[in-house]
């Protein structure tokens, strides 16, 4: 072989090498790319991949779960926790929806948004029945949520009940002059400063401020009385006090129909063992924040909740 033929079989070959050398480069960034993704699936979103094939097959129940304070931008919120409630009640196989809640209650306004929407897909989905199973806490206006369903379960410890409205602030008048400090409040409309936190308290103020509260502690009551009927078993003054009870407590009071777990309704009641976990997911960053253990977590003015 001549000199030129010895040096184009070089080049040849070095340019073969190349291509081997960058197709298994694709290869390897493939291969790299799939279990980054794999691993960010099984790290943050186990569920996806917890219904196999074979749960497909077998009965199931749409499950969501309710945690937390009810206030807008948790978990517990109308934002975050109606679009998981749609997905459950749509799902045409799910024999019946399952509320897992524990939540001490919060927002009014949030409690009574999504009171109202199970309320409507109760009327979508008449074949679909409603159960609310708490663990923990099932008060106020976690409470007033679980009035949609049809039955109401609840651990023999479990906090219940608590069927009232709070407002809570505090008073700082005069603190503010000790120090030295002048406000400076300029508003349009003599009422606009109301329960200011560093003015006295009037008698009108308490009186605006009853009022309210009245108001929205009689809404409540009305549903626990449409909900519930002649179901309760108690005092009409005593049951709509605020107080709480245990879950035993309550079941003899009549706010709930009975106690139990999770496993146990859903085998007794629906004669099923599976789920299908319709429950609202974090952020990205929040599951990561969640998976290593770390939680991404002034008031002067009252606020109203359940």
């Amino acid at each position: 072989m001549d000199e030129k033929g010895l040096n184009e079989g070089i080049v040849k070959a070095l340019l073969l090498d190349h291509k081997r050398d960058r197709r298994w480069k694709n290869i390897s960034f493939f291969i790299l790319f799939f279990f980054i993704i794999l691993f960010f699936v099984l790290a943050f979103f186990p569920s996806l991949l917890s219904f196999g094939s074979s749960q497909e097959t077998e009965p199931y129940v749409s499950l969501v779960r309710l945690n937390g304070v009810i206030e807008p931008g948790k978990e517990f919120s109308a934002e975050e926790a109606i679009p998981s409630l749609v997905g459950a009640f749509d799902d045409e196989n799910a024999k019946a929806v399952v509320l897992l809640i524990n939540s001490g209650g919060g927002s009014a306004v949030q409690s009574s948004i999504i009171y109202d929407r199970l309320m409507s897909l109760k009327i979508e989905h008449p074949e679909k029945p409603l159960v609310v199973i708490a663990e923990d806490y099932l008060a106020s206006g976690a409470y007033m949520v679980a009035l949609a369903a049809d039955e109401i379960y609840v651990n023999p410890n479990t906090i219940t009940g608590s069927v009232g409205v709070i407002s809570k602030g505090f008073g700082f008048a005069g603190v503010i002059e000790r120090i030295g400090i002048k406000r400076r409040i300029f508003t349009s409309g003599m009422n606009k400063d109301r329960l200011d936190p560093f003015e006295p308290l009037t008698e009108d103020d308490r009186a605006k401020l009853s009022s309210v509260l009245d108001e929205v502690h009689d809404y409540f009551v009305d549903l626990v009385q449409i909900s519930r009927g002649d179901k309760l078993n108690g005092d009409p003054e005593e049951l709509f006090s605020g107080d709480f009870w245990t879950g035993g407590q309550a079941v003899e009071l009549g706010l709930v129909d009975g106690t139990g777990n999770l496993s146990g309704i859903l085998k007794d009641k629906f004669d099923v063992e599976l789920y299908r976990d319709y429950s609202a997911s974090g952020s990205f960053v929040e599951e990561f924040a969640r998976s290593i253990g770390v939680s991404l977590e002034t008031y002067f003015k009252p606020k109203m909740a359940y």
